[in-house]
Protein backbone atom coordinates (compact mmCIF):
# COMPACT_ATOMS: atom_id res chain seq x y z
CA UNK A 1 0.00 0.00 0.00
CA UNK A 2 1.38 3.57 -0.87
CA UNK A 3 1.55 6.16 2.08
CA UNK A 4 0.22 9.00 0.90
CA UNK A 5 1.73 12.49 1.51
CA UNK A 6 0.93 16.11 0.02
CA UNK A 7 4.17 15.90 -1.96
CA UNK A 8 3.09 12.53 -3.76
CA UNK A 9 -1.01 12.76 -4.14
CA UNK A 10 -1.08 14.23 -7.43
CA UNK A 11 0.76 11.54 -9.00
CA UNK A 12 -0.20 8.91 -7.33
CA UNK A 13 -3.83 9.38 -7.20
CA UNK A 14 -4.66 12.96 -9.10
CA UNK A 15 -2.74 12.06 -12.11
CA UNK A 16 -2.90 8.20 -12.19
CA UNK A 17 -4.93 7.05 -15.01
CA UNK A 18 -3.46 3.44 -15.18
CA UNK A 19 -6.14 1.62 -12.82
CA UNK A 20 -8.25 3.23 -10.09
CA UNK A 21 -7.19 4.54 -6.81
CA UNK A 22 -8.29 3.31 -3.35
CA UNK A 23 -7.44 5.61 -0.77
CA UNK A 24 -8.12 5.64 2.75
CA UNK A 25 -7.78 8.34 4.79
CA UNK A 26 -7.30 7.87 8.20
CA UNK A 27 -5.72 9.37 11.54
CA UNK A 28 -3.46 8.61 14.75
CA UNK A 29 -6.32 8.94 16.94
CA UNK A 30 -8.90 7.01 15.06
CA UNK A 31 -9.65 3.54 16.55
CA UNK A 32 -11.68 1.65 14.07
CA UNK A 33 -9.28 3.52 11.17
CA UNK A 34 -6.26 1.36 13.19
CA UNK A 35 -8.58 -1.96 13.67
CA UNK A 36 -9.27 -1.98 10.04
CA UNK A 37 -6.05 -1.47 8.60
CA UNK A 38 -4.49 -4.66 8.25
CA UNK A 39 -7.80 -6.18 6.87
CA UNK A 40 -7.68 -3.36 4.34
CA UNK A 41 -4.16 -4.37 3.78
CA UNK A 42 -5.32 -7.74 2.98
CA UNK A 43 -7.73 -6.59 0.86
CA UNK A 44 -5.09 -5.05 -1.56
CA UNK A 45 -3.82 -8.84 -1.92
CA UNK A 46 -7.09 -9.67 -3.47
CA UNK A 47 -8.23 -6.76 -5.33
CA UNK A 48 -4.75 -4.83 -5.99
CA UNK A 49 -4.96 -6.29 -10.05
CA UNK A 50 -7.42 -3.52 -11.12
CA UNK A 51 -7.21 -1.22 -8.54
CA UNK A 52 -4.30 0.41 -7.14
CA UNK A 53 -4.30 0.63 -2.60
CA UNK A 54 -3.11 4.07 -0.81
CA UNK A 55 -3.16 5.34 2.53
CA UNK A 56 -3.22 9.34 3.82
CA UNK A 57 -2.36 9.73 7.42
CA UNK A 58 -4.29 13.09 7.93
CA UNK A 59 -2.58 14.26 10.54
CA UNK A 60 0.67 15.13 8.11
CA UNK A 61 -2.08 16.78 5.31
CA UNK A 62 -4.84 18.51 6.56
CA UNK A 63 -5.49 20.47 3.96
CA UNK A 64 -5.12 17.88 1.35
CA UNK A 65 -7.83 16.08 3.22
CA UNK A 66 -10.23 19.13 3.60
CA UNK A 67 -9.63 19.54 -0.25
CA UNK A 68 -10.72 16.15 -0.68
CA UNK A 69 -14.41 16.89 1.16
CA UNK A 70 -12.71 14.25 4.12
CA UNK A 71 -14.95 14.87 6.74
CA UNK A 72 -14.90 12.75 9.17
CA UNK A 73 -12.81 9.26 9.54
CA UNK A 74 -12.90 6.42 8.43
CA UNK A 75 -13.21 8.11 4.88
CA UNK A 76 -12.60 5.96 1.80
CA UNK A 77 -12.71 7.12 -1.34
CA UNK A 78 -11.58 5.37 -5.38
CA UNK A 79 -10.51 7.16 -7.68
CA UNK A 80 -10.57 7.01 -11.34
CA UNK A 81 -8.56 9.19 -13.76
CA UNK A 82 -8.15 11.60 -10.90
CA UNK A 83 -11.95 12.28 -10.63
CA UNK A 84 -14.04 10.89 -7.18
CA UNK A 85 -15.43 7.86 -8.36
CA UNK A 86 -17.14 6.60 -5.41
CA UNK A 87 -16.79 7.33 -1.29
CA UNK A 88 -17.96 5.38 1.62
CA UNK A 89 -17.93 7.85 4.97
CA UNK A 90 -17.46 6.85 8.64
CA UNK A 91 -21.34 6.16 9.30
CA UNK A 92 -21.55 3.85 6.53
CA UNK A 93 -18.26 2.05 7.68
CA UNK A 94 -18.08 -0.27 11.18
CA UNK A 95 -16.58 -3.67 9.51
CA UNK A 96 -14.15 -4.71 7.21
CA UNK A 97 -16.98 -6.19 5.20
CA UNK A 98 -18.42 -3.10 4.90
CA UNK A 99 -15.06 -1.85 3.28
CA UNK A 100 -14.79 -4.91 1.18
CA UNK A 101 -18.44 -4.60 -0.11
CA UNK A 102 -17.69 -0.84 -1.34
CA UNK A 103 -14.26 -1.90 -2.84
CA UNK A 104 -16.35 -4.68 -4.97
CA UNK A 105 -18.56 -2.37 -5.86
CA UNK A 106 -15.95 -0.76 -7.97
CA UNK A 107 -13.71 -4.05 -8.65
CA UNK A 108 -16.61 -5.80 -10.52
CA UNK A 109 -17.55 -3.09 -12.99
CA UNK A 110 -14.01 -3.42 -13.90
Amino acid sequence: MIELNKENFDAEVANFSEKPVFVDFWGDKCEICKQLMPGVHGLEEKYGDKIKFASLNIASARRLAISQRVLGLPTMIIYKNGEKLKTITPDKISTLDDVENFIKSVYETL
